[in-house]
């Protein structure tokens, strides 16, 4: 029997893409260093952890499909102390931000609807858009460029009939660009002329370095109606598997459009809602010792990346990504030799291909992103291991 053209065409996540041959380097004793994933080895806030083993309660019940009362009032307390004020009837809460893309996809496009993507853009971005039967529109920025977004005419020259929106993340997975006010002011601009949604992707919000501020598409009142933000608190408080989002806007047709495909997966888990309130209502708690820690991490992969020869990088200004291009032809081949072929002390690192987080045939086959996502000692010994596995690789590619 033939399975459905979205089931075919439906990627299969490139991040997890070696994780046998991690599996099977580990069963040969070798410890792997991960800079594969967006998963920091900073403990979850204890705040969170103590929700589940305080819990009293005989029954855990279903929570309101919309999101339970407290926590969408702590979100809103989020937002407010970033300078944004929401009703609560702008918040949708979502299993983490992932399940908030999906919503926002289905919300706004129709099957063969368009979407302009900036690439290298967060690859499972790919996956929601063939699971709602959307297309993605790319276009291309680049290291060069400190991954700006690049000539406003250019960007317009991609908008067709079929166009419904823009979506970006900001600060961006993976290439830690971010958007100052003048980038996203053309955005906006665009949005506003074209009528088209804005979707903004901000999980890594806190996490800006150098100086840098963020800026929210809800900043904007020209597109009051029309920008709809992507959150999460997976990164934000390391909190990966708690699975906990939300969707905003302040469109409230769209917004109860969104509560029906809300109400149709029934509700966000119970007790993983409220362990994210006492955060949500004192974030700086956490996210500023996360940020210095990450910055710490980010100049040592930077500066390490910077000594090899052949390796271009750029220095992220936010989130906790890296994309360096190796003097390599194919990144995949090094990715799995690593793996398969080479150990430093027993140690080896894996790396994730950047070749996926494009959509145009043969960008990012040299290409690599890194999660600078280990304390500052295994950082420090990953790279060294990554160093030598590099060179090697080149010596094997050179005889």
């Amino acid at each position: 029997m033939k399975l459905s053209n979205r089931a075919q065409n439906t990627p299969a996540s490139p991040i997890r893409k070696f994780a046998h041959l991690e599996t099977e380097a580990v069963k040969k004793g070798i410890k792997v260093f991960h800079f594969n994933i967006g998963q920091p080895d900073m403990q979850t806030p204890q705040r969170i952890r103590k929700i589940f083993r305080r819990f009293k309660g005989k029954i855990v019940l279903y929570a309101p499909s919309r999101g339970i009362p407290e926590t969408i009032t702590a979100w809103q307390k989020y937002y407010l102390s970033h300078g944004i004020s929401l009703t609560a009837e702008d918040i949708i809460v979502t299993m983490g931000g992932s399940e908030a893309i999906l919503f926002a996809l289905m919300a706004v496009c129709d099957p063969a609807d368009e979407v302009v993507v900036f690439e290298p853009f967060y690859t499972n971005y790919t996956g929601f858009a063939a699971m709602t039967n959307t297309k993605l529109v790319p276009l291309t920025t680049t290291s060069e460029n400190n991954w700006q977004l690049g000539d406003l005419d250019f960007i317009q020259s991609k908008i067709t009939d079929k166009t419904k929106a823009i979506l970006i993340c900001n600060p961006n997975n993976p290439t830690g660009a971010v958007y100052n006010k003048d980038e996203l002011q053309k955005l906006v601009n665009l949005a506003y002329k074209n009528n088209l949604y804005l979707i903004s992707d901000e999980v890594y919000r806190e996490f800006i370095f150098n100086g840098e501020e963020h800026y929210s598409v809800l900043d904007f009142p020209e597109i009051r109606d029309r920008a709809i933000v992507i959150d999460s608190v997976s990164k934000r408080f390391n909190h990966c598997g708690g699975r906990v989002g939300c969707l905003v806007s302040r469109n409230q047709e769209l917004i109860n459009s969104v509560l029906k495909f809300a109400q149709a997966r029934l509700a966000v888990p119970t007790l993983e809602q409220l362990s994210v309130i006492p955060l949500l209502n004192a974030p700086k708690e956490y996210t500023d010792s996360a940020k210095q820690e990450y910055k710490k991490r980010r100049d040592i992969i930077y500066d390490i990346l910077k000594t090899i020869p052949g390796v271009e990088c750029t220095l992220p200004k936010g989130s906790f990504y890296i994309i360096a291009k190796l003097p390599i032809t194919d990144a995949e081949d090094f990715v799995a030799w690593m793996l398969t072929d080479f150990s430093y002390n027993n140690q080896t690192v894996m790396v994730t291909p950047a070749e996926s987080f494009y959509l145009t045939p043969g960008l990012g086959k040299n290409e690599i992103r890194i999660a600078y996502v280990l304390n500052e000692k295994d950082t420090r010994q990953a790279m060294d291991v990554f160093k030598k596995g590099l060179e090697k690789y080149l010596q094997l590619k050179l005889n």
